[in-house]
């Protein structure tokens, strides 16, 4: 078996959340909540503010190419008009969409300064294409182990051009990681419970999918709440502008800090393949599979439990309905698509055969991607799962139930995709 023994102190035993639909805080956490309020009461979503707000922190003026504005525009309309955020998810999506704006400037101002950044190639690139709960997080952090090949740790993915009047002299320590750590810091005081079914530090390997928002022009931002508008508009545009975008970010980051081949992951990928393929030609591409059963499951209460940083009661059954219909969407886009991956280059991954032997699956990625296996890497992968064991906060008791759904509506929605993979059914736990 792939997987190391190890001996560790006893996993905190599966919980579940009775406070999905009515969260409930710590005094800290509603503090922080209520000042983020107070807050977002005075703002309002309007993209030429926004960018106002990026040039005044920044300095700096060009966006580059100005086709993201319009899309701007729309996933302010869907925030503002579907998303029903209260004033401190109005207030956190401010934040994060002027951070957007910024990194966009940065880049920019970076490629203009160095254009030899343009220059930069990226080989051969290894992507992960799952959706959440298949076992992509895992396999992600055991191919990132491996330090012949470049990740993206998670302070990069939120900040990946540092400006130049903040880089530390003499190789001190960079400030995105102290911005990190308090970010982090708050959302484990907001959802203390959140590591059970997702862990997120620092220097976690992280999803590109965060640079694709750079364009914005992802499926990220359906996460914060069900925005048709804003999916109907992604899902109708071709998206090949936004992925050479995203080389593009990947090479400012090649130029900035080196790596000479990418091991990359995004459930994005899953409904893109015609858009990844055509970027990155020569990529190497992993399709993960699970039970959309468990997976829908998994997902839903994930999402529903996130909420509680933007509503401040839980639509459940609205936010379950509107998954259950993505996912659909994306197993859809997959079976379409499949064949457009060379076989040559793709393998299928299932979740029950990853996960009785993961270094062997790891093996077999390796061989088709040609990227050798060392003795190293086999021992900096195994050094991780020891430092850390899956499960180590300890489990969630996943629950249909608050969604007002049934298995047996998941089964037959996503029947199509069972079928053409050959999935391995779940027990609901």
């Amino acid at each position: 078996m792939g997987r190391s023994a190890v001996s560790a102190s006893p996993r905190p035993p599966p919980i579940s959340l009775h406070d999905l639909v009515e969260p409930r805080f710590s005094e800290e956490a509603r503090a922080i909540l209520d000042l983020m309020s107070e807050a977002g009461a005075t703002l309002s979503l309007q993209p030429g503010s926004l960018k106002e707000a990026a040039t005044g922190e920044t300095g700096l003026s060009d966006f580059g190419p100005t086709d993201f504005v319009d899309r701007l525009g729309i996933l302010c309309g869907s925030l503002q008009e579907e998303a029903r955020l209260n004033h401190a998810g109005v207030l956190a999506q401010s934040v994060f969409l002027t951070g957007l704006l910024r990194n966009r400037l940065l880049l920019e101002d970076l490629v203009a300064r160095h254009p030899a950044i343009l220059d930069e190639k990226i080989e051969k690139p290894i992507f992960i294409c799952g959706l959440p709960r298949t076992g992509t997080t895992h396999l992600h952090n055991l191919i990132s182990s491996d330090t012949a090949l470049r990740s993206l740790p998670y302070w990069e993915s939120t900040e990946p051009i540092l400006p130049e009047g903040e880089i530390p002299p003499g190789g001190g320590a960079d400030p995105r990681l102290a911005r990190t750590e308090a970010a982090l810091a708050f959302l484990d005081t907001a959802m203390p419970e959140f590591n059970r079914m997702h862990e997120m530090t620092v220097d976690h390997v992280h999803e590109e999918i965060q640079l694709l928002a750079i364009d914005f022009s992802t499926m990220l931002f359906e996460t914060v709440a069900p925005m048709p508008t804003w999916r109907d508009h992604y899902l109708a545009r071709d998206q090949r502008s936004s992925y050479r975008y995203l080389k593009k970010i990947l090479q400012a980051l090649q130029w900035l800090r080196g790596g000479s081949r990418w091991i990359l992951k995004s459930p994005q990928h899953l409904e893109q393949f015609p858009a990844l393929l055509d970027t990155f030609p020569d990529g190497t591409f992993v399709v993960t599979h699970r039970d959309p059963v468990s997976v829908g499951t998994s997902l839903v209460t994930m999402l529903a439990y996130t909420a509680r940083l933007v509503h401040d009661r839980v639509d459940a059954p609205w936010i379950g309905r509107y998954w259950v219909d993505r996912l659909g969407r994306m197993l859809q886009a997959c079976v379409d698509s499949r064949d457009l991956l060379p076989s040559s280059h793709s393998i299928d991954v299932h979740f029950d055969e990853f996960m009785r032997d993961d270094i062997a699956m790891v093996r077999r990625i390796y061989a088709l991607a040609d990227q050798p296996f060392t003795e190293y890497a086999e021992a900096a992968m195994r050094r991780f799962m020891d430092e850390h064991p899956r499960g180590r906060h300890g489990g969630v008791r996943y629950d249909l139930v608050p969604f007002d759904m049934r298995r047996e509506q998941l089964r037959d929605r996503f029947g199509f995709y069972v079928e053409r993979f050959g999935i391995f059914e779940e027990s609901l736990g």
